[in-house]
């Protein structure tokens, strides 16, 4: 495909990326990278898990040098991540040890260790508080922290998962443990069939409208799956490596936020009277994102007739840096191969008009 300089060439481009940083100075009050962190984390966890790298502080920069779009600021924090070198290797994170904030069963009333509602979206009554615009953010930050401060430290107590105890009644199929070394899709061309780890990695970071989009198509008769959320918990997981020089003994490093949810449907075949499940795991507070990500790793596992089942429609459409960027693309001068088409079309007329 051929390409020729646009009008004006880079002159014009200086100008085009000086009026970008016009229309980011649309008024003398800063945005803060802490208001941004705090204030709209929602954003920021999206960000870093479609970018798949943690670090809030750099997810809120890149959402403000790029006037909040997510595609773009995905592009920032991954070229950034391409830079970083990697020393370690992290040791495999157990999220049986979570730091619960949210865990809540669909499947069952009475989960052991008890469900834990946390902060969510879901019972609110979705109307717009106009008095939000005149509050006072100092005096509501004080007003949180003093009931905070108030309340006595929550006893952390880790609780068993929910298929857990369906596995121990012989309800859940069960996998053998796969001890090979991930596959890493940043390092290393993906090919198919592509094994598991790939498999999820690659939906955790794709873009949540996609996979949002593709389950719900799943939900519709689009697949074979209609799940319940055995389990949804969010919270903070340890992040260790290995103490250098020192055998048996680890390194801590800090906390993650992960949101990880576990779906059940129905098994296959000679396990049909037992239950399978679909797992789906992303940085910060993305459940609907996680469950998403669950529906469709057991449509995939599944195999069928339709897209959701389809590895390789599944995994080399949902990035949203290839997605946005071959369909910005079509903005570039196309002019020799349009022209090329016209040609053709009057041509073709022109043999039509003489006969």
């Amino acid at each position: 495909m051929g390409y020729v300089a646009v009008s004006g060439g880079s002159e014009a481009i200086e100008q085009s990326i000086q009026l970008l940083e016009l229309y980011r100075s649309g008024t003398e009050k800063d945005l803060e990278i802490e208001a941004i962190k705090e204030k709209m984390s929602l954003l920021v966890d999206r960000v870093m898990s479609e970018a798949g790298l943690y670090a809030p502080d750099l997810a809120a920069l890149a959402i403000k040098q790029c006037e909040g779009s997510c595609e773009e600021s995905v592009f920032l924090l991954r070229a950034y991540r391409s830079t970083l070198k990697r020393d370690y290797y992290s040791n495999v994170i157990t999220t049986d040890k979570m730091r619960f904030s949210r865990r809540i069963s669909a499947a069952f009333k009475d989960i052991i260790g008890g469900q834990m509602l946390g902060a969510t979206y879901d019972y609110t009554h979705r109307l717009i508080h106009p008095e939000i615009e005149k509050e006072d953010p100092v005096k509501l930050h004080q007003r949180f922290k003093e009931i905070l401060d108030k309340q006595e430290p929550v006893k952390t107590e880790y609780a068993p998962r929910v298929s857990d105890e369906l596995k121990k009644e012989g309800l859940m199929d069960t996998y053998e443990e796969n001890n090979e070394t991930p596959f890493d899709v940043t390092e290393a061309i993906l090919e198919f069939p592509a094994p598991r780890s790939a498999v999820l990695q690659t939906l955790t970071r794709a873009d949540t409208g996609y996979i949002s989009g593709l389950c719900y198509s799943v939900l519709r008769s689009f697949g074979q799956v209609h799940p319940t959320v055995g389990e949804l918990r969010s919270g903070y997981v340890e992040i260790t490596v290995e103490y250098p020089q020192k055998e048996d003994e680890s390194l801590y490093l800090g906390e993650v936020l992960m949101s990880e949810v576990e779906c059940f449907c129905q098994s296959e075949g000679e396990d049909s009277l037992k239950l399978a499940s679909g797992y789906g795991v992303v940085f910060g507070r993305n459940e609907n994102k996680a469950i998403a990500m669950a529906v469709l790793d057991r449509e995939l596992d599944m195999g069928g007739e339709y897209p959701p089942n389809d590895q390789e429609f599944v995994l080399m459409h949902g990035d949203c840096i290839e997605m946005n960027g071959f369909i910005s693309h079509l903005k570039l001068p196309h002019y020799v191969t349009f022209q090329s088409k016209l040609d053709a079309v009057r041509k073709t007329r022109e043999n039509e008009d003489e006969k």
